[in-house]
């Protein structure tokens, strides 16, 4: 089993992983969009953005890039890595993009949040595949001794956008979904979360 095959039933059978759907965010502050991302953007408009490899070429992977941007020294992304947390257990397999701490390795060393693809542009499709992977990014930290108890992901078609969190072996799910018309919106939660890491980083 691979990430890609996990249902919520697979979760909870396997690992006692629960789900929930929960208003995870409050009052976000948004971020403003720099005028490289934006020309960026309205450039790749002009392009046959169709299948999923362009959307995520031209439309996920700059956005992630503006979030690592502006916080360079904190978190850099990987895309396409496989992230072997526990093969016996199915926890294994290609992520889209993973979030990780800018330990400046060339390999995944710590993982914090996982975005996910969504398949056909299904964001429910996607929703059980990013809840597996968050619990994959779990389980490596934890045989990495890294202690992180707030696992983010968010499964995007490249228009919409749905945030989850992993917390207490509890998966929530946000009830509201973002669109790209709310970018500003969009890179503000990403900041968020961000920046609760920073903070949980120094108080531990």
């Amino acid at each position: 089993m691979a990430y890609t095959n996990f249902t919520f039933d697979d979760l909870k059978n396997k690992f006692g992983i629960d789900n929930n759907l929960k208003k995870i965010f409050g009052n976000i502050e948004n971020i403003k969009i720099s005028s490289f991302l934006k020309e960026l953007l309205e450039i790749n408009k002009i392009l046959p953005i169709k299948t999923e490899k362009a959307k995520s070429e031209y439309i996920i992977a700059p956005i992630l890039t503006e979030i690592v941007r502006k916080n360079i020294e904190t978190i850099t992304v990987y895309s396409g890595e496989v992230l072997d947390a526990n093969k016996k257990e199915g926890l294994y397999g290609e992520c889209d993009f993973i979030l990780a701490k800018n330990k400046h390795t060339f390999n995944v060393s710590f993982p914090m949040i996982c975005v996910v693809e969504a398949k056909r542009g299904d964001i429910d499709l996607g929703i059980a595949q990013c809840s597996a992977q968050m619990v994959g990014i779990k389980f490596f930290n934890e045989k990495n001794k890294i202690n992180l108890k707030t696992i983010y992901g968010c499964v995007t078609n490249a228009n919409e956008w749905k945030f989850l969190k992993l917390e207490n072996n509890i998966v929530f799910i946000d009830e509201e979904s973002y669109y790209i018309k709310e970018l500003e919106k969009i890179l503000g939660i990403f900041q968020f979360i961000i920046n609760e890491y920073k903070k949980n980083e120094k108080d531990n």
